[in-house]
């Protein structure tokens, strides 16, 4: 990775912690993160290779790990370097299908972070507890929504931005 596409993924991943922060302290019911948003960003704006966008889900699970107040913490370094692959991996299918890729892309890839942070933590929360169905039923009645809102938000984000992002770094190639 050349040194203006890392410099790209730090202000992007940057932006995200600080509007995630900022988030945090107005102390919303529900915290998005917004991270993902950015690091899909960054992966789709200067296409790494597969590795490369893994290390960037891994920084963003350091970032989300330093700022979040999520029941357990740890599952960063899992979902989100599972979003980024997902990310990568499937915004290279749709890229050139579809003006929405950035969209769809990102939306699909905080599902699937949400969705496997959701399980790890569960399941790291309820070790050596015996947990009642209607716990499990009442914890995924919350959990999904918060993915499903997040993934929305997130798509929205790394559309809208794509645009502008994208004009932005052609305009330093000419």
């Amino acid at each position: 990775m050349k040194s203006k596409d890392i410099a790209i993924v730090g202000i992007l991943l940057a932006v995200g912690v600080i509007l995630r922060f900022f988030m945090i302290l107005i102390d919303l019911p529900m915290t998005p993160n917004v991270i993902i948003a950015f690091y899909c960003l960054a992966i789709i704006l200067i296409r790494p290779k597969i590795h490369e966008a893994i290390m960037i889900g891994i920084v963003g699970a350091a970032l989300s790990f330093i700022v979040s107040s999520s029941i357990f913490r740890p599952a960063n370094f899992i979902s989100e370097p599972l979003g980024a692959l997902v990310c990568f991996s499937l915004y290279a299918l749709i890229q050139n299908r579809s003006t929405m890729a950035p969209g769809i892309t990102t939306f699909v890839a905080t599902l699937v972070s949400g969705v496997s942070f959701a399980i790890i933590a569960l399941a790291a929360v309820s070790m050596g507890i015996v947990i009642s169905k209607a716990t499990v039923i009442g914890l995924v009645t919350v959990f999904v929504p918060i993915i499903v809102v997040t993934a929305v938000v997130n798509a929205i984000i790394a559309q809208i931005l794509f645009i502008p992002s994208n004009r932005v770094l052609l305009r330093g190639q000419e």
